[in-house]
């Protein structure tokens, strides 16, 4: 019998999706690889970008400059200069220990810097609550899911909308101030979990999903505030192979519906299948950014994960 990830990831397409366009040979020249009309307009917009640290980008949707966090006497992150494309898929990747997780913290108002300046889509975000940069377009999800395992799947994702009339509670009291936003919630919500497979599920708790279900309810449920930038934090971690593919087509997907998608990930694979742009933490800085055949390639990125290049790539050693 198969597990609940492979019956939910295996056949999980959108039939809304874009259709691709351009078929690409992978670097092994053994399979085609399909790029959509998005993926090439990101790439040519990232052509022309150095691939150095902090490199500066054409069109940013997330500047940020001097970020510091420092635990005592240890510095977590010490990023001088990071910017995210706009349109376009882009990892940041980096060994165990490197400050991925703690920028992400940073950037989306989980934690504070001691130092640094940071904006989303022109506006700065130094001081904005998480749920308030939601509500302007940037969300994101956790490496450990953050469902209400006692509340049916439905409900889940109804709470990831914002602006609800009824979360007032002068506005409880009267139904019909609140009852036709409510209907049209719920109708949103039945149609992403259409997308990502789970509406079989729909009135099922959270808490008897299985962990690759709850990465796709996590991810349904972010996309529940329409935002402009997403950021996935290692969408991939502890989900099975059959999953995984699934879990690639929506980040994809994500991309061909106009959103900016940043991701931490381990798995190189996926970096190098989707990712339009790398960007390379190490010890808490940013030491590369290129495209994944650059990084792939660089000895500062393959020396940061393994201490000696030898002349080899990152995947080769991944292999």
């Amino acid at each position: 019998m198969k597990d609940a990830d492979d019956l939910s990831g295996t056949d999980a397409v959108d039939p809304t999706a874009p259709v691709d366009a351009v078929d690409a040979v992978d670097a092994d020249g053994a399979a085609p690889r399909v790029q959509s009309d998005t993926a090439l307009v990101a790439r040519a917009a990232l052509a022309t970008v150095a691939p150095e640290p902090g490199a500066s980008k054409p069109d940013p949707i997330l500047v940020a400059s001097g970020i510091r966090r420092s635990f005592g006497g240890i510095v977590a992150v010490d990023v001088d200069k990071f910017e995210v494309q706009r349109g376009s898929i882009t990892a940041l990747i980096g060994p165990n220990g490197a400050g991925k997780t703690t920028f992400f913290n940073l950037m989306t108002g989980f934690d504070k810097p001691n130092t640094g300046v940071w904006s989303f889509d022109g506006v700065a975000m130094n001081g904005v609550a998480p749920h308030r940069m939601a509500k302007r377009g940037m969300v994101r999800t956790f490496q450990l899911t953050k469902s209400l395992t006692k509340l049916p799947v439905i409900e889940n994702m109804k709470l990831g909308a914002t602006d609800q009339k009824g979360e007032k509670w002068w506005n409880g009291l009267f139904p019909g101030l609140w009852k036709a936003q409510e209907a049209e919630i719920e109708a949103r919500a039945d149609e992403l979990l259409r997308r990502f497979k789970l509406d079989h599920m729909r009135e099922e708790y959270a808490g008897a999903l299985s962990g690759g279900q709850r990465k796709l309810l996590e991810m349904a449920r972010a996309l529940m505030t329409d935002p402009t930038l997403v950021m996935l934090d290692e969408p991939m971690a502890g989900v099975n192979p059959a999953l995984k593919q699934s879990l690639n087509h929506h980040v994809r997907g994500l991309r061909d519906l106009g959103m900016t998608v940043l991701f931490v990930e381990h798995d190189m694979d996926m970096v190098h299948d989707i990712s339009d742009w790398v960007i390379v933490m190490a010890e808490g800085q940013v030491i590369a950014e290129g495209t994944p055949d650059d990084i792939s390639s660089n000895p500062a990125v393959i020396d940061a994960y393994l201490g000696a290049h030898q002349g080899r790539t990152l995947l080769e050693d991944q292999a």
